[in-house]
């Protein structure tokens, strides 16, 4: 199913000084969010399966957002610096993130 318009951002901006990725929606919400924040809440299976085994996924505090892949209309990839690739953040999912924030 694809994301509703109301999930898909109207803006997304990678502040790489920073390492903040900053979205905006259409609603005017708008999110911060740190690299550690979204290492920690990748949805890839292998962290989904840490989770499962009781194992609390918390990225260090120095990690960092080194690149960004648009996955057609449906979200983003991220790459970290400690070399995690393999998360799909899609936007719906970002979203949901934001609400919670």
């Amino acid at each position: 199913m694809p994301p509703t318009t109301d999930t898909v951002p109207t803006q997304v901006v990678w502040h790489q000084a920073s390492g903040m990725l900053e979205l905006g929606w259409a609603d005017g919400r708008e999110a911060r969010f740190t690299a550690p924040q979204l290492r920690s809440a990748c949805k890839c299976l292998a962290c989904e399966k840490r989770r499962r085994d009781g194992n609390a996924l918390v990225a260090p505090a120095d990690t960092a957002l080194t690149g960004i892949e648009p996955v057609g209309q449906s979200g983003v990839q991220l790459v970290f610096s400690d070399g995690h690739d393999r998360g799909i953040y899609p936007w719906p999912y970002l979203h949901q993130l934001a609400l919670e924030a």
